[in-house]
């Protein structure tokens, strides 16, 4: 294990890009899985539909003013957020809910036939359902409704919409309804003034004679002049007195819980209250904030709650000193006017007094009447005026669209969704990739077999897309080279010329290749020119036969039972140079101690007959039939599978090797990936160095077999001693 964890704490950037095209069928497979189920589950997802209405809001323009032209109000940083709250309250979404009969509608999209009660439904709008946003910089406010039926979100946008604009015009036109219905009153009893005073004044015609009396007459004397000054003061004090009176009792009769709504109006102008209205809305901000986070017996939020509160002592303190002040002014205004008519009554009397005590009844009478007229004028133009400003649309709010029903759904969002699902299967599968490398105790390269087995690796066979391939003469010599290399290191390794000598191909455990592999090692020793015999001695689970498509008997079963002689059941030249022994009927036969002496008498006998003797066998764990066969064997290759069984599973089969005492000659790693990169790439790519200079080698050969056969493999043993001193270097 030493070489394994110096190989992970030496990993680099190219040794885990290495790793993803190693694993990237677990990753495609675990993104896929992701990938499915996220599209599995977001079509089950019920479909939100979003309609948006977008309005434009702006302050009242505030109370109407007698005799005055109207202000626009202040900006205010706090107004919207107010507006936001307008449109989520009750006031605004009760009767939507009414209108639109959203009990019934939203108990039946949930499947239920009893309609909800009105709060549920108040809290489902204002929690899931409608969110009401600003952009940054802009006075616009958008109200976008989410709805399982879009013909309902775009309903329920359009009713609140509505609620809202009728609710702004409807408090932005409520004072001045009030203030038109103060100067009607007044207007009536103007003109109840001016029909007694006009009867009064045809009353003292008769009375005096005085029917030729031009009415229109005017007196130049000083005392008139006087008087008329003092009666046109007595009429502006009069109508200021008024409108002190208005404004008091407008103001008296709202209630004072009420009265911190007005401050953003003109009806309140008092710069200090302003101030601390201000000052109470952003502790009432902070006391929100701090709640979300704190508990609520921490210092930091009782003290926020206490400055919250004594500021709103003190602007309740404010309105109502500005209540105070109201009445104050109305009532000096009061004084005023009953001064002025005392003074203006004393000059009258005197007046009367007068040389021309005769007409000055008359003449008051008269003076009267063209005041009262006029009062009367100025009381009908005033309202004429208030009554145009009171019919021109107001524009405190602007719907600027109709929302429509959406045509796709909002939600669930498919490509959010789907990128999501990618990213997070992505990382799910690169994890895990690297968590089974990490844990992954197979062998992953040439360092790690050497230093763990302790053996040399003869040979890499690179995984072949076509095992079972036939040798033929046009085959690509890159996928013969892997074999023939393993056939010359096995060469080098023995340092010996015998012949006969028999070799046996082991492996841990099953599927490894080990049967296709000694079949192609077999092939390439006949066609380098020494004579080779196969035995197919896997009595377990024979596959040679298979693989060569040959028959199955008789063959080594019958040979060792007695049943049948060498030479019956020996196919001979399959290939040149290449004969082979069936496994033959096996049945219940098994391969035992009993028949060692046989087995050492056939292997005598065919010792003489060929270079090399080849033997199948089966696993070496798990079967006794392979240690049989290991233990009268001349040579033993071990077949190790790149990461496929753990390495204590391959040590412990040198183990049973070594404890029959055998030496394993080597090591053959089979079905190695041609992009695994590490150590084997480095042989994978030399191996393809042979696919155009074959083919040549190969048109060369068949001009001249024995001359082209001699010099490639005088090439291949070159290059392989070439190489293998590189490798050590």
């Amino acid at each position: 294990m030493a070489s394994t964890h110096a190989s992970r704490e030496g990993a680099s950037l190219a040794d885990f890009f290495q790793l993803l095209r190693l694993r990237k069928a677990l990753i495609f497979l675990i993104l896929s899985l992701v990938v499915v189920t996220t599209a599995v589950v977001t079509a089950l997802m019920p479909k939100w539909y979003v309609s948006t209405l977008n309005v434009r809001v702006e302050k009242p323009e505030g109370e109407v003013k007698l005799f005055q032209n109207q202000q626009s109000a202040y900006y205010d940083p706090y107004f919207l957020q107010d507006q936001f709250k307008i449109m989520q309250s009750a006031k605004i979404l009760y009767p939507v809910i009414e209108r639109l009969q959203l009990n019934e509608k939203l108990a039946a999209s949930q499947g239920s036939s009893v309609p909800l009660p009105t709060d549920v439904t108040y809290l489902l709008l204002v929690n899931k359902m409608i969110r009401i946003e600003t952009p940054r910089g802009s006075s616009l406010i958008e109200i976008e409704v989410s709805a399982q039926d879009p013909a309902l979100a775009a309903a329920i946008a359009n009713e609140i919409g509505t609620a809202y604009s009728a609710d702004r015009i409807d408090f932005a036109t409520s004072q001045q309804r009030e203030g038109l219905a103060q100067l009607r009153k007044e207007l009536e009893k103007q003109e109840k003034v001016v029909t007694s005073q006009r009867d009064l004044v045809e009353k003292l015609r008769k009375d005096l004679n005085i029917s030729g009396v031009d009415l229109s007459a005017r007196y130049s004397d000083m005392e008139v002049e006087t008087l008329r000054q003092m009666q046109n003061s007595l009429i502006a004090l009069s109508v200021d007195a008024i409108g002190r009176k208005t404004r008091y009792e407008r103001f008296k009769s709202i209630p004072p819980e009420e009265r911190l709504n007005l401050v953003n109006s003109e009806l309140i102008q008092d710069p200090n209250i302003q101030n601390l209205l201000q000052a109470y809305l952003v502790a009432d901000q902070n006391v929100a904030k701090l709640k979300t986070r704190l508990g609520e017996a921490h210092p930091e939020l009782i003290a926020a709650m206490e400055n919250r509160a004594k500021i709103r002592e003190q602007l309740d303190g404010q309105l109502r000193g500005y209540e105070n002040a109201l009445e104050i002014a109305y009532k000096e205004a009061d004084a005023r006017v009953a001064e002025l008519k005392n003074q203006l009554g004393q000059a009258k009397v005197d007046q009367i007094l007068s040389a021309r005590e005769r007409m000055r009844p008359f003449e008051e009478a008269l003076q009267k009447l063209e005041d009262d007229t006029r009062l009367l004028s100025t009381t009908k133009l005033t309202l004429r005026q208030r009554e145009i400003d009171f019919q021109v649309p107001k524009r405190t709010i602007e719907i600027l669209n109709v929302a429509e029903p959406a045509r796709r759904a909002s939600r669930p969002n498919w490509s959010l969704n789907l990128v999501f699902a990618v990213l997070f299967g992505t990382i799910l599968g690169v994890g895990t990739a690297v968590l089974v490398e990490y844990f992954d105790t197979s062998f992953r390269n040439v360092a790690e077999v050497e230093a763990r087995l302790q053996r040399p690796v003869l040979g890499v066979i690179p995984n072949a897309p076509d095992p079972l391939k036939k040798d033929a003469a046009g085959e690509d010599p890159a996928e013969l080279e892997p074999f023939r290399v393993l056939h010359t290191n096995l060469n080098l390794a023995l340092k010996s010329d015998a012949r006969g000598r028999t070799l046996i191909l082991l492996s841990a455990g099953p599927g490894e290749g080990k049967s296709t592999t000694l079949l192609r090692l077999a092939r390439a020793m006949a066609k380098a020119g020494e004579r080779v015999l196969l035995i197919d001695s896997d009595l377990r689970r024979p596959t040679q036969h298979q693989l060569a498509g040959l028959r199955k008997e008789p063959g080594l079963a019958e040979v060792l039972q007695g049943k049948a002689t060498l030479q019956s059941v020996t196919q001979r030249e399959i290939q040149p140079n290449f004969d082979f022994i069936p496994c033959g009927s096996v049945g219940s036969f098994s391969l035992t101690l009993l028949y060692v002496d046989r087995l050492k008498a056939l292997i005598q006998e065919l010792r003489g007959q060929y270079d090399r003797i080849v033997f199948d066998a089966p696993p070496i764990i798990g079967v006794s039939d392979a240690s049989v066969l290991a233990s009268v064997m001349d040579d033993v290759l071990l077949l190790v599978q790149h990461r496929r069984n753990p390495q204590s599973m391959v040590m412990r089969a040198q183990q049973i090797i070594e404890g029959l005492g055998k030496t394993i000659v080597g090591i053959v790693l089979n079905r190695v990936p041609r992009n695994s990169g590490e150590d084997y790439g480095y042989y994978t790519h030399n191996y393809a160095y042979y696919s155009s200079h074959g083919r040549r080698r190969s048109r060369r050969s068949r001009r001249d077999d024995a001359d082209g056969e001699s010099d490639s493999r005088g090439d291949r043993i070159e290059y392989v001693e070439r190489e293998r001193r590189r490798s050590k270097e």
